[in-house]
């Protein structure tokens, strides 16, 4: 009996030491903010007067990611800073091609490797646009899910929705599949 005791303890003590990591990585921060599903689309041509980027806090809610991210409204918080954004110009537009792999909630990919100057899903390369390098820090580069969308107002760039954070950041195609 006390064999079968102490077998069950070392099961359980186990199972929390592998479970306890794994549930650490699933926390979004705190309270008040939980990765919604998936946009249903990327976010509108922004119109208006646009936000500056330096020096900005994207946490407009108690818990909400100091990161762009998408709010359980489906709105793009962060996509902002209009089309003349310096940080997201390219003087040569899909200079790699256009990716073809599918855009929105119904084509999520798992991340397979790489980390944010390049990463791959399904034979499809990418990098993350250098301005928004730290806003990708958390993310799991071979396992976590994204969904790709068009970003209307930056020629040549996407944004990749991290479906675990519920974060997004620019995106470029550098070729594949």
């Amino acid at each position: 009996m006390k064999r079968l005791i102490s077998s069950l303890s070392v099961l359980v003590i186990g199972l929390v030491i592998a479970l306890v990591p794994a549930l650490a990585q699933r926390s979004h921060g705190g309270g008040g903010y939980h990765a919604p599903a998936p946009p249903a689309h990327g976010p509108s041509a922004f119109k208006g007067t646009p936000h500056p980027s330096e020096g900005r806090n994207f946490s407009d809610k108690a818990g909400h990611p100091n990161a762009p991210h998408v709010e359980p409204n489906g709105r793009w918080s962060g996509h902002d800073t209009g089309p003349n954004d310096a940080h997201y110009h390219l003087d040569h537009p899909f200079e790699h091609g256009r990716f073809t792999g599918g855009f929105g909630p119904s084509h999520v990919f798992r991340l397979e490797g790489g980390g944010p100057s390049r990463f791959w899903f399904g034979g499809f390369y990418f990098g993350v646009a250098p301005y928004d390098i730290g806003f990708c820090d958390g993310w799991l580069w071979n396992s976590d899910q994204i969904v790709i969308y068009d970003d209307p107002d930056h020629p040549g760039w996407y944004l990749a929705y991290n479906t675990r954070l519920g974060t997004y950041v620019h995106v470029q195609y550098m070729g594949g599949a």
